[in-house]
C-alpha cells in the first residue's frame, strides 16, 4: 500500500512547506521505497512508495500529465493492455500504472474511472479548473480519507494525519459507532465528524465552495449470462476465476497466500499453482500461511491445508492459535500517539508477530485473501434468493417444486420456507426488540439502520430479489473492508473473489447455478474438480470456535470490568455501564451469547478513553444526529439524484 497525501486551498492561499514536514513521520513507515513531493502555490502533495511490480519501480509520483494535471495513485491496474489499445498509446506499454490511469483521465475525464479495473484509489488536481477529484475502486480495497474545511481540502490514504495535524478536536460520529457495534459502519463514515472516506465506486469532486459525490459504476441489473448446459457455466467460471488470480500474481517479489483449508483459500492457492506451472507468469514464487489449533476439536484446519500442501509438495508457514487471544486489546501502546479507530484497540498477539515474521522472511509484499468467497460463490446454503425470484415473477409451478426440494434438503416444512421468503419483502424489524441491554433505547431509535447492519427489505420492483440480496452482501463487504486498518508492517492485501469481472459474472448467472438444494457452492465445486483436492471441495462448512469470547472475558475480568464501569465517567449517556457489566457476568455463566456487540463495545471504550485523553474527540451530552453537511435545496437534491450523486457546500471548520 503506497501512501498519498495532499492539501489544496481554493482561496489562493499558498501552502506552507512546513506542513509537509509535520505529516512525514506519520507517513514514512508505510512507504519504504522512497518519497517524492510537490509544492506549488496552493497545492502540496507527498507520495510514499511501496512497490510490488517491476513497472511500479519506474514510476514518478506525483505524476504530471501532458495537460498539466497532477495525479497520485495507490493501486494495481489489471486491464492495462485493454486500456492501452483504447488509448492507442503503445508507447506506455512498459509504463507504471499511474501513467496509464493519468492518460485515461486526460482522454475520458471522470468517465475513465469505470474503465479502471483493479484495486486502487487516486487523487487528481486540475490547476486549469481549480478542481480536486478523489476516487476509489468499485469495492473499496484501498482507503482514501478527506477533510473539507472552508476553502481547504486535505486528503490521505490513512486517517492519522487528518486527525493529528488538524489542530482541533472532532465530535464523535454516533452513526459510525452504531455501525461498529452491530457489524461494520457505513463505508463513507469515520469516527470523526468532519472526516470522511471516499465511497467505493465513487468519486468526490471539489471546486471552490462546493463538492459533489458521484457514483461512477454500478452492477447492471440487465446483464444476464445464460447458457444451455452446466458445463458452459463451469468453463466460464473457471476462466474468469483464473483470470482474477493471475491478475493478483503480478508481483516481482514472492506472493503470500492465506491457506486456511477452506474452499476459498484452497481454491486460490491451487489455481495459482496451476497458472504458474502452465505459463510461469507473475510472481517468482507462491508461499502460504496457515493457522491451526490442535487443542480445539471444533476448529482445526490442519488436515485440510495439509492436503493442499501435499499436492503442491511444499510446506508453508504454520501458526499455532492455541494461545491466541482473538479479542485482545490494550490501552494506548507505548510509542503510538493514539488509536485511530475502535478497530485499532485490537492488540497484536504472538500469532500476529509470527505472521509478520513470515512476511519478512519470505520477502512477501502481497497477501492473497479468500475474503468474499462465501458471499459471491454461494457459500451460505439457502435457496431464499432463488425462491424470492420465482415468487416475484409468479412462476408458481416451479416455485412449488423448488420449495419441496429445499424443504427436503433442509429438513423443515415447505410452508416455513415460504413464510421466511414472504417476510423478506416486509419492512425490516425494529432493532429495539433485540438491542444489546446496555444501549439506551433513544440511541437505538436514532440509529436503526446502522444497528440493523443497513439491512433492506426486498422490493417488488427494480432488480430481481436475488440481485438485491447480492447487492446487500456486496455493500456489507465494502463496509468490512472500510473498517480495516493498515498493518504496521506494510504489505498489500488482495482479494481474488472481489475481482470486478468475477463479481459481474456471478451476479449475472441464474442463482440455481451457485446454490442447489443440498449443494452449496455448486458451480464452484463442479468447475474446480481436478484442480482442488476432493477432500477440500466436498468438505462441510468450516466450524468456528465460540469459546474464545467467554474465555477472553473470564481471563481478563478485572480489567474489562473496570473499563465497563468507567463508561459512565466518560459522559456517554447511551451506554449503561451497570448493564454492560451484568451482560459480561452472564457470558461467564453461559447465559448470554451476543458476543459481537459486547466485544465491540469494550473495544470502543478503550479507543474512546485514548481519544478523549488526547483531546482528539469531544463529546456533548446533548449531541443528537445532525446532518454531516449542510442540506441542499429541494431542486438541487432532485438534480443530484438524477445525476446519481450528492452536491453540497464545503462545511466551515467546526460545522457538521
Amino acid at each position: 500500500m503506497s501512501i498519498q497525501y495532499g492539501k489544496c486551498s481554493f482561496d489562493g492561499r499558498r501552502e506552507d512547506p512546513q506542513d509537509l514536514d509535520k505529516v512525514r513521520p506519520l507517513l514514512s513507515p508505510y512507504g519504504p521505497d522512497g518519497e517524492r513531493s510537490l509544492l506549488k502555490d496552493n497545492l502540496s502533495m507527498v507520495y510514499y512508495a511501496f512497490h510490488t511490480s517491476k513497472e511500479a519501480r519506474g514510476e514518478v509520483q506525483p505524476h504530471v500529465g501532458s495537460s498539466g494535471i497532477v495525479l497520485t495513485w495507490d493501486g494495481r491496474l489489471d486491464n492495462r493492455e485493454e486500456l492501452l489499445k483504447q488509448l492507442d498509446a503503445s508507447e506506455l506499454a512498459g509504463s507504471a500504472d499511474v501513467a496509464i490511469a493519468g492518460a485515461a483521465y486526460e482522454k475520458w475525464q471522470t468517465d475513465s474511472f469505470a474503465k479502471l479495473i483493479g484495486d486502487w484509489s487516486l487523487s487528481i488536481w486540475n490547476s486549469k479548473e481549480e478542481s480536486l477529484t478523489l476516487a476509489r475502486d468499485f469495492v473499496g480495497t484501498r482507503h482514501l480519507y478527506y477533510s473539507a474545511e472552508s476553502d481547504r481540502v486535505i486528503w490521505c490514504t490513512i486517517m492519522d494525519p487528518l486527525v493529528l495535524c488538524a489542530g482541533r478536536s472532532f465530535e464523535l460520529d454516533e452513526e459510525y459507532i452504531a455501525g461498529w457495534l452491530s457489524f461494520f459502519p457505513a463505508s463513507n463514515r469515520t469516527p470523526y465528524m468532519g472526516i470522511f472516506s471516499v465511497p467505493p465506486s465513487s468519486y468526490v469532486r471539489f471546486v471552490k465552495g462546493a463538492q459533489q459525490v458521484t457514483t461512477y459504476w454500478k452492477i447492471d441489473p440487465a446483464m444476464k449470462v445464460v447458457y444451455r448446459k452446466d458445463f458452459e457455466y463451469e468453463e466460464h467460471f473457471r476462466s474468469v476465476f483464473q483470470h482474477s488470480v493471475r491478475r493478483r500474481l503480478r508481483s516481482d517479489s514472492p506472493v503470500l497466500a492465506e491457506l486456511s483449508g477452506g474452499m476459498d483459500s484452497s481454491s486460490i492457492v491451487c489455481v495459482a499453482d496451476d497458472i504458474l506451472a502452465r505459463d510461469g507468469s507473475g510472481t517468482p514464487r507462491l508461499d502460504t500461511v496457515s493457522y491451526y489449533d490442535d487443542s480445539d476439536l471444533n476448529w482445526n484446519e490442519r488436515p485440510y491445508f495439509e492436503v493442499v500442501e501435499k499436492r503442491r509438495a511444499r510446506k508453508g508457514c504454520h501458526i499455532n492459535l492455541a494461545s491466541r487471544n482473538a479479542f485482545g486489546f490494550e490501552p494506548r501502546p507505548a510509542g503510538v500517539p493514539f488509536l485511530v479507530s475502535p478497530a485499532a484497540a485490537l492488540a497484536p498477539d504472538e500469532s500476529d508477530r509470527k505472521f509478520m515474521e513470515c512476511l519478512h522472511s519470505n520477502h512477501n509484499r502481497v497477501l492473497l485473501s479468500g475474503t468474499g468467497g462465501d458471499e459471491v460463490t454461494g457459500g451460505v446454503p439457502t435457496g431464499a434468493p432463488e425462491l424470492a425470484d420465482l415468487l416475484r415473477t409468479a412462476q408458481l409451478g416451479l416455485l412449488r417444486r423448488q420449495l419441496k426440494s429445499w424443504a427436503l434438503a433442509r429438513h423443515e416444512p415447505w410452508a416455513h420456507l415460504l413464510v421466511q421468503i414472504l417476510r423478506r419483502f416486509l419492512p425490516v424489524g425494529d432493532p429495539s426488540c433485540k438491542r444489546p441491554p446496555w444501549l439506551s433505547s433513544t440511541f437505538v431509535q436514532r440509529h436503526k439502520r446502522a444497528l440493523s447492519g443497513y439491512e433492506e427489505r426486498l422490493k417488488l420492483w427494480g432488480p430481481h430479489p436475488s440481485l438485491q440480496e447480492n447487492l446487500q452482501a456486496l455493500d456489507a463487504l465494502r463496509r468490512q473492508l472500510g473498517a480495516a486498518l493498515p498493518s504496521p508492517v506494510p504489505y498489500e492485501q488482495s482479494y481474488p473473489y472481489l475481482d470486478r469481472d468475477l463479481v459481474e459474472f456471478l451476479y449475472a448467472i441464474p442463482r440455481e447455478q451457485l446454490v442447489r438444494p443440498g449443494q452449496r457452492r455448486s458451480l464452484m465445486r463442479r468447475a474446480l474438480r481436478g484442480i482442488v483436492p476432493e477432500e477440500v471441495l466436498m468438505r462441510k462448512r468450516k466450524a468456528y470456535a465460540t469459546r474464545q469470547p467467554a474465555a477472553f472475558i473470564t481471563g481478563n475480568w478485572e480489567v474489562l470490568a473496570g473499563i465497563a464501569e468507567s463508561a459512565s465517567s466518560r459522559g456517554i449517556p447511551w451506554i449503561d455501564s451497570a448493564a454492560l457489566v451484568k451482560s459480561m457476568t452472564a457470558v461467564q455463566a453461559g447465559e448470554f451469547k451476543d458476543y459481537l456487540p459486547l466485544i465491540r463495545t469494550i473495544l470502543f471504550e478503550v479507543w474512546l478513553e485514548s481519544a478523549l485523553a488526547l483531546k482528539h474527540i469531544q463529546y456533548r451530552n446533548d449531541q443528537q444526529d445532525k446532518p454531516r453537511e449542510p442540506e441542499t435545496s429541494s431542486s438541487e437534491q432532485r438534480k443530484t439524484r438524477e445525476k446519481g450523486g450528492s452536491n453540497h457546500a464545503i462545511p466551515q471548520a467546526g460545522n457538521r
